[in-house]
């Protein structure tokens, strides 16, 4: 039997084409079917570590987890990582490559769309079916040449496409003809039909667009999606604001700075769903307001993103909510600016040079060439020594006294991060270290929270896939998806 394939395409970021996929990865894995997720380039700060020892976007790996499989390169063959509004990191199957200005990636792209390839078939030689995620807009004239994470990779390979737009957002009609119009006569053909996401009222008063569309493109809608509240899935690159825990209830405050290259902020989704915590991300205007616990998440630019949070006050808000007895948890990049200095001689964030760091923890980093990414799991240092998994992905590596009270003992018989030696710092390069219910509950009570409610946001995320593809499930029109995913052109 031969690979089938489908691309989802959108017609703007953040349409649903994740979560489409997602659930159209579960259903079909649901079916028995070999499925495979495919991205073939991904911008985001959002990243996994795989099992063949690579970097991928997280929502590919949220994908995989959706086919019940471990993540692996092949899945997102090409991620770029901004590291300035100009600049970005780029990985090529799950390594390191270079950084590249926007440019140079275009001039790039040719030899980029060889790694894309290699991967694709692979996965097509090992599965029974692979859903493809596009990027961004399939309609975004300044990017279409050389393009290769959407028309351009579904002609290279000729793959077929659904179009997906938010009716949250406005204009979901204009959105889909506008995106279809722009396109050339053989990405039109390609299209096979549109997805309406998010919808929420009665569909009786959608029908009537629904007849235009269907007439005026000659294209089917094959399915309108609900909008799902509370759905908690790890988010490809914007950080998710609403909250979702039990603000009325809560028994702690936490605070987190949303600064400019915030990476991994998926770290704190546990905290933003536990029922007893009061989650908030505190953005560029706003200052920072009283809580029990700070929490620094991970960086993609620590010395930039350390000079945006002096300018907006958080240093100084730190070391005030510190003398008062407060709690901060610093992950990573979070974890560097908590020391007494960050080097960067090689310039690997930007210009080569030194910064001084919130001077809490005694240690110093210096950013070095060689990329640290591994699973992990082992015990944090408090007490009950509960529990955790994570996975690093980090440049730094971090010396000095202040490592002689661990953070972690790792199960490879390493130590990681450190406690301050008065017991309210607590930093880790591990990412994902709120993720464990144990790890979860023990970081807690160590902030201030003597009892708490179990919460177990693995399980949490497995339902919601459930919920999710149940959903979709029952929204599309499967006479015509099911001939799309055995790659028969609909007439």
């Amino acid at each position: 039997m031969s690979c089938s394939s489908l691309m989802v395409q959108g017609t703007t970021s953040d349409a649903g084409k994740t979560t489409l996929v997602a659930a159209l990865c579960r259903i079909l894995h649901r079916r028995g079917i070999r499925v495979a997720p495919f991205k073939p380039q991904n911008m985001a700060l959002n990243s996994a570590v795989t099992d063949d020892g690579g970097e991928i976007g997280r929502a590919q790996a949220l994908q995989a987890l959706a086919c019940g499989l471990a993540p692996h390169t092949d899945f997102n063959p090409v991620l770029l990582k901004p590291t300035t509004d100009k600049q970005a990191q780029v990985i090529i199957h799950g390594q390191v490559a270079f950084d590249l200005d926007a440019k140079a990636y275009h001039d790039y792209k040719p030899r980029a769309m060889g790694a894309v390839l290699a991967s694709w078939a692979r996965l097509t030689a090992a599965y029974d079916c692979v859903v493809v995620e596009g990027a961004g807009s399939p309609a975004e004239i300044n990017l279409r040449d050389r393009d290769i994470a959407n028309m351009g990779f579904a002609e290279a390979v000729d793959c077929p496409v659904i179009l997906i737009a938010d009716i949250d957002r406005g204009g979901v009609f204009a959105h889909l003809v506008g995106t279809l119009d722009l396109l050339s006569p053989s990405e039109q053909q390609r299209v096979k039909g549109f997805v309406i996401n998010r919808f929420r009222g009665d569909i009786a008063l959608l029908e009537s667009g629904l007849t235009w569309l269907e007439e005026r493109t000659g294209k089917p809608v094959l399915g309108v999606l609900p909008y799902l509240q509370g759905l908690m899935l790890d988010a490809e690159d914007a950080i998710a604001t609403a909250a979702v825990g039990g603000q009325q209830a809560a028994k702690l405050k936490v605070i987190a700075p949303a600064y400019p290259r915030v990476s991994n902020h998926n770290d704190l989704d546990p905290l933003r769903l536990h029922p007893e915590v009061d989650f908030r991300w505190i953005g560029p205007g706003e200052t920072p307001p009283p809580a029990d616990l700070i929490v620094l998440p991970g960086s993609k630019a620590v010395r930039a993103d350390l000079d945006w949070l002096d300018e907006k006050g958080w240093s100084t808000a730190i070391r005030k909510h510190l003398r008062y007895g407060g709690k901060v948890v610093g992950l990573c990049g979070g974890y560097q600016m908590l020391g007494r200095t960050i080097h960067d001689p090689q310039g690997l964030e930007g210009q080569p040079g030194s910064s001084p760091g919130l001077g809490v923890l005694e240690v110093e980093t210096t950013l070095e060439a060689e990329k640290q990414l591994r699973n992990v799991s082992g015990h944090l240092s408090l007490p009950g020594r509960p529990a955790m998994t994570g996975y690093e992905i980090h440049l730094g590596v971090t010396r000095g006294e202040g490592l002689a009270n661990s953070a972690i003992r790792l199960a490879d018989g390493r130590y990681d991060g450190a406690i301050s030696a008065d017991g309210q710092v607590f930093a880790t390069y591990c990412h994902g270290v709120f993720d464990h219910p144990e790890a979860l509950t023990g970081l807690l009570a160590w902030a201030g929270m003597a009892e708490s409610q179990p919460v177990d946001f693995a399980a949490r995320r497995e339902a919601d896939l459930e919920r999710l593809a149940d959903s979709v499930e029952a929204a599309l029109d499967w006479s015509k998806m099911d001939a799309l995913l055995i790659n028969q052109a609909l007439d």
